[in-house]
């Protein structure tokens, strides 16, 4: 029988659908198809001409900037959702609310080698990435125009990679606040305020005792998939020790990330023949001087990454109800899972 489930952070439901379910190992029938590659692929080494001018570089100091000898880049998105340059100009239009499409939209070059995943780069490279975010983060959050940085990877045509089949990932600064880490900071208040604890720090403590969604723990951080699951496979990475900025972590805090983000990745590659996925980082918003704003975010909130295999779509349903109907239980997926050797 279908069963109904309720996300203990945002009260969404979410219709775990076991009447028309596939065994885990059926999904590995989907496949990663991409159109032909863009060649030669601007993001390689050598070809720094063919990108924008570079943000933010990893080289050694004999090298030049914009040029080889780099071992990550940033540069701005060719085509960017949101633009640097200008101010916000809120303003209104009768009932309507608008302001100009201010923010950054960056792209990481994860590796000068032509690598086409994360999976495929050593821990010392992953934790370049992740020492990346976190310097970005940083110096985007002295913009006062900004509230917030996303930092996401897409994998595959089908969740959005492109025709450059070169590791990267992305991050956008918005001017306010994304609507669904607004919906976990308001249900992660929510519970603070009645039960004076964390409610992500409540459901890894939970996770941890029943083991059922438990994909792996590792070095400090916990990879499950979420009791509410709204996707096959969908997975949660958290740090086991409180913290709401991702951006806090210590460098071997971002090497034991690295290692089990890789993981888990490996996992899914192995397991379900290299699905398209994303990834998305949820971290506390920036905190301005203000009287009573996100008054107890340090205490309530918890940073945590979350992975998405693209194996299904959403339909008329979902879009008209906001529900998801998940044809796999999360507990036969963490099962799945914990049992592909990497």
């Amino acid at each position: 029988m279908p069963e109904l489930r309720k996300d203990p952070i945002i009260g969404r439901w979410v219709i775990i659908a076991t009447d028309r379910a596939k065994r885990p190992d059926q999904f590995s029938c989907l496949t990663n198809e991409n159109p032909a590659e863009m060649k030669p692929c601007p993001f390689c080494e050598g070809n720094e001409s063919s990108t924008p001018q570079e943000i933010y570089a990893l080289r050694p100091k004999s090298t030049a900037p914009n040029g080889p000898g780099w071992e990550l880049r940033v540069v701005p998105s060719i085509a960017p959702f949101l633009r640097i340059e200008g101010e916000l100009e809120r303003r209104g239009k009768g009932i309507y609310d608008l302001m100009n499409g201010i923010g950054a939209h960056e792209v990481i070059i994860e590796t000068k080698e032509h690598a086409t995943d994360i999976t495929e780069l050593s821990d010392e490279q992953i934790l370049k990435i992740i020492t990346c975010y976190i310097d970005r983060m940083l110096d985007l959050e002295r913009d006062k125009r900004f509230k917030y940085v996303m930092v996401f990877k897409n994998h595959g045509w089908l969740a959005g990679g492109g025709k450059i089949n070169h590791a990267k990932s992305q991050l956008i600064a918005t001017p306010v606040n994304p609507k669904r880490v607004k919906e976990e900071l308001v249900g992660a208040r929510q519970y603070f305020n009645y039960h004076e604890r964390c409610v992500f720090c409540d459901l890894i403590k939970q996770e941890i005792e029943t083991k059922d969604r438990v994909i792996l723990d590792l070095d400090g951080f916990i990879a499950v998939a979420p009791f509410a699951a709204r996707f096959p496979f969908e997975t949660w990475i958290f740090p086991k020790t409180h913290s709401c900025d991702f951006v806090n972590l210590d460098m071997e805090a971002r090497l034991n990330l690295g290692r089990i983000l890789k993981k888990v990745l490996l996992k899914l590659k192995k397991g379900l023949n290299d699905p398209p996925y994303n990834y998305v980082i949820h971290t506390a918003p920036f905190r301005r001087q203000k009287t009573g704003y996100w008054k107890t975010v340090d205490y309530d909130y918890h940073w945590h990454i979350e992975i998405i295999p693209r194996l299904t779509r959403v339909a008329g349903f979902e879009w008209g109800t906001g529900f998801y109907i998940c044809p796999l239980t999360p507990e036969d997926a963490a099962k799945f899972l914990r049992e592909v050797t990497v």
